[in-house]
């Protein structure tokens, strides 16, 4: 698809130096813009390559002042990080704007689905699954049994949602996530097996979660493993039955968080961080990467660690770690010197 430079300014409420008929379909780097791409120019730093750059329209504040001739047309704008972030907005909703139920696939008579909804090719759509407005589900998806999953939500291709599954409004469920598999749940035996304990729960998300792909979240054992409004979960990322993650948190690649586990509100979790399970994590938390939780967390803490302690406590402690070679000789080098004296 192709937009003009008029058209772009339009959208982004801008002024247009230049050729207000040229055309674009492509997005691009500064550095990298070739005939019949968009751009920005937001960092100064960037500045030199507006004069090299092939890009057809370059997005610009209203501030810039060329110093040198350009070959790209201008749209000037309030702020150009914003406005080319907007821009991204509109393109991938324009891609992602697919309208209509492909062949082959099925979907079971007792199955609604609401307006503008978009089902890909070889998706399979449980009984009693009710998909609301705008929800796109794209090839290859797996919808269980009574899911609910509500209006302007995008399921990508390859997703497996267990049955009674709940999602709220606008949210983004990445290929290769799996939700509402059974949770790790097993009791010993005397002879040293184990015995499957029965998941006979479910999981909810609620409106504007981003699930990233290949992340997995599990069914409670019982009542629901729940992600609440506005988190953002990144990829490859495992969640045990009946945890609970508060609002607007946000949990980077590789985390594990162990079964029950409480997590408050608007928490910063690093990549590659171990929880472990029947805790409480506390609101405002911030969590570096690679550490280890095995104790309840205040809210507003920093920590650092496996197992984890204050981040400050970890920066100070680390000068020593460092030193440990040089300190351990200069202990042995003083008990030298007293046992020579």
């Amino acid at each position: 698809m192709k937009f003009t430079a008029q058209q772009i300014a339009d959208i982004l409420e801008g002024d247009v130096v230049g050729n207000p008929n040229i055309e674009v379909s492509k997005l691009a780097k500064i550095e990298e813009g070739f005939k019949g791409t968009l751009t920005f120019l937001a960092n100064p730093k960037y500045t030199s390559h507006i004069y090299s750059t092939n890009a057809s329209i370059t997005i610009v504040n209203k501030t810039f002042k060329p110093e040198h001739d350009l070959k790209t047309t201008l749209i000037k704008v309030d702020d150009a990080y914003l406005a080319f972030s907007k821009i991204l907005e509109y393109y991938n909703s324009v891609k992602l704007n697919k309208v209509g139920v492909e062949q082959p696939c099925f979907i079971a008579d007792s199955s609604k689905y609401g307006d503008n909804v978009y089902i890909g090719a070889f998706c399979y759509i449980g009984s009693n699954v009710i998909l609301g407005d705008n929800v796109k589900v794209f090839p290859n998806a797996f919808i269980g049994d009574n899911t609910v999953i509500n209006d302007n939500t995008i399921v990508f291709s390859g997703a497996k949602i267990y049955s009674e599954t709940i999602i709220g409004k606008n949210c983004i469920i990445n290929s290769g996530v799996i939700i509402g598999a059974d949770g790790f749940g097993f009791a010993p035996n005397e002879d040293g097996s184990y015995k499957k304990i029965p998941q006979t729960g479910n999981v909810i998300i609620e409106d504007f979660v981003d699930v990233g792909a290949a992340t997995t979240i599990d069914r409670a054992t019982l009542g629901s493993t729940i992600i609440r409004t506005g988190v953002k979960l990144d990829n490859q990322i495992q969640i045990a039955h009946n945890v609970e993650i508060g609002k607007n948190t946000v949990i980077a690649a590789q985390t594990g968080i162990a079964g029950s586990t409480k997590i408050g509100e608007n928490c910063q979790i690093g990549g590659q961080v171990g929880i472990a399970g029947h805790i409480a994590i506390g609101n405002n938390v911030k969590i570096q990467a690679q550490s280890g939780i095995g104790r309840n967390v205040k809210d507003n803490e920093i920590l650092q660690g496996s197992p984890a302690i204050k981040l400050s406590d970890y920066n100070k402690a680390y000068v020593h770690f460092k030193n440990l070679p040089s300190i351990v000789k200069n202990i042995n080098d003083i008990k030298k010197i007293n046992g020579n004296s």
